[in-house]
């Protein structure tokens, strides 16, 4: 079976099992993880920020974000399509009792200047204010766009003109550099937070970083420990994000591989293929009468798993679990199977 369901199914390698096994450890509480504490400090220079925090998954960092940034109550603008949104449980209004006002983003999924100011609310006696605004990049609903730095510079410096900070969501972030072409950190320049993945392309089994000012993490550590994610031997864990942080460059290879599964899917009838920009290929149903669903249905008996996105939209995603060869034979899969 070739599994490009997501990047989140990579297995970790032998180097980050060894890692893992051998890790200098300590209770993390208190502060005392050797590999815990390196791997902030290297995460907190890869993006550019004062400090960084290690945490179980990058929804409870997007959710911890959220938290520490506003107070109960107020408006979180936020991208409609957007992970935050809509793929984590309405977190937004169960952990910090927001209120979500949706911009459309449109097909690259950033808003512009213009929506920011649009949709912000002052607060008075009557409303609550807007307290939050979250971008996302690359934009997983989207295809895996790599939303261009200047974009994520002009919406976070709208909101920060009206005295609202900024969350970034940056889960594949580190593809969008790689795709770009630019250091991670030039995408974090405008931000106040940013969160990453380690458990993605990047390879590592378990974890993800929240990274901001040193204010920031102290009150976002405590925010994690109130959201049950303070751990205490971790650096069994965290050893192989050390190693995780090696592979940024290897990402490449995801994307060339993308591109492969993309060109050889378009040729297929029936389907029409968003041209990737990193890792994720969007593949559109509709034109053959068939539902994504069950053409991911006849995609899993030809033995390649994908993910359903919409009613007519299929999803492939790239990893480095899967290779040029097998990225081949999926294309040739799925053209027999339909």
């Amino acid at each position: 079976m070739i599994d490009l369901r997501s990047d989140t199914v990579t297995t970790p390698s032998e180097a980050m099992r060894d890692a893992a096994r051998d890790a200098d450890v300590g209770d993390d509480v208190y502060g005392e993880d050797p590999s815990v504490n390196e791997l902030e400090a290297r995460a907190a220079d890869l993006v550019g920020t004062e400090d960084a925090l290690y945490v179980p998954t990058g929804t409870m960092g997007n959710q911890v974000a959220a938290r520490v940034h506003t107070e109960r109550g107020q408006e979180v603008l936020v991208e409609r399509e957007s992970h935050v949104y809509k793929w984590e449980l309405g977190g937004l209004a169960q952990h910090a009792a927001l209120q979500v006002r949706t911009l459309d983003g449109g097909s690259r999924g950033v808003p512009t200047p213009e929506q920011v100011r649009e949709g912000y609310v002052e607060e008075d006696a009557h409303r609550p204010g807007t307290g939050l605004l979250t971008l996302e990049n690359t934009h997983n609903s989207k295809g895996g766009v790599a939303i261009a730095p200047e974009k994520i510079d002009a919406a976070a410096e709208a909101a920060h003109d009206l005295g609202v900070p900024v969350h970034l969501d940056g889960a594949r972030v580190c593809n969008a550099a790689v795709a770009r072409d630019v250091p991670v950190s030039r995408f974090t320049e405008q931000v106040d937070s940013v969160m990453f993945c380690l458990s993605k392309g990047l390879g590592a089994p378990v974890g993800s970083m929240l990274a901001g000012t040193e204010e920031f993490v102290a009150r976002a550590r405590r925010t994690r420990k109130l959201f049950g994610g303070g751990m205490r031997q971790a650096g069994m864990v965290a050893a192989p994000g050390l190693l995780a942080l090696d592979n940024v460059d290897r990402l490449a290879e995801d994307h060339d591989n993308a591109q492969v599964l993309a060109e050889e899917l378009a040729d297929v009838d029936g389907l029409a293929v968003q041209p990737p920009e990193t890792n994720i290929v969007l593949v559109s149903t509709e034109s053959a009468g068939r539902s994504a669903d069950a053409f991911l249905d006849d995609c899993e008996d030809a033995g390649v798993l994908g993910t359903q996105f919409d009613a007519h939209v299929a999803r492939f995603c790239t990893h480095w679990d899967v290779d040029r060869e097998d990225v081949e034979a999926a294309a040739e899969r799925i053209r027999d199977a339909l």
